[in-house]
Parts: C-alpha cells; sequence; structure tokens
C-alpha cells in the first residue's frame, strides 16, 4: 500500500495520510490552486493523465470545475478524478464539509459525533 502524507501549512500546522492500493497509483496531473500540479500518487487525485490536458484546461480549452469556485468560506478547490470532479480542502478555514459549508463546532456546542478533522487545532 503507498502512503502519502500531505501536511499543509496555513496558521497552524495539520498532516493527512492519503493511502491507496499500489494497482491503484499513476502518474497524473491536476489543477492546484491556478497551477498545474504534476506528481505520482493515487489515481483518484489526478484528473489529468499529462501537463498538456490539464495546461490545455486552465487556457479554457476544456473543463477547469474549480473554475467555478465550488469551495466556500475560503476552501481550497482541487480536481481530482472522482466525481463530482473536485475536493475542497477547508484546514485552516474555521470550516468543513464537501464544500467548507459547515462552521466547525465550538466547545460549548458539546459536539455529540465524530468531531471534524478540518476543525482540529494543534
Amino acid at each position: 500500500m503507498l502512503l502519502r502524507v500531505l501536511c499543509v501549512a496555513a496558521i497552524l500546522f495539520f498532516c493527512y495520510v492519503y493511502a491507496c492500493e499500489l494497482d491503484q497509483t499513476q502518474h497524473g496531473c491536476r489543477i492546484d490552486n491556478g497551477q498545474c500540479t504534476c506528481s505520482y500518487g493515487c489515481r483518484s487525485e489526478f484528473r489529468y493523465a499529462t501537463k498538456r490536458e490539464c495546461t490545455d484546461a486552465l487556457k479554457g480549452r476544456s473543463s477547469d470545475i474549480c473554475g467555478r469556485a465550488p469551495c466556500m468560506n475560503n476552501g481550497h478547490c482541487i480536481q481530482i478524478s472522482q466525481m463530482p470532479g473536485y475536493r475542497c480542502r477547508c484546514e485552516g478555514t474555521g470550516f468543513w464539509g464537501s464544500r467548507c459549508q459547515r462552521s466547525c463546532p465550538t466547545p460549548e456546542d458539546n459536539y455529540l459525533v465524530t468531531f471534524p478533522v478540518e476543525c482540529i487545532v494543534i
């Protein structure tokens, strides 16, 4: 199993581990914060097979789903190959949810279900 550690620095430091089976890995590209990023990792992380496909999308020659700004509250849109074609990164925004649309709970909320990872402050 390939493990990929993704660390994002904002005001605080967060680390997440994404894993996939070796037969689910590939080299690919995605639009990440308005730029093409190419690397090797889990197939579901990459929408484009080549850097050219990715740059064509940036130039408007093909669909850039992140161009529609689906993430709310300063969430960071990353294109992926699985539906709906994007994933919102909400860490450091004070929000969580598939589109960063839900406000993080406070200690006074007595949150009884699993606390959202995006809301953990270390």
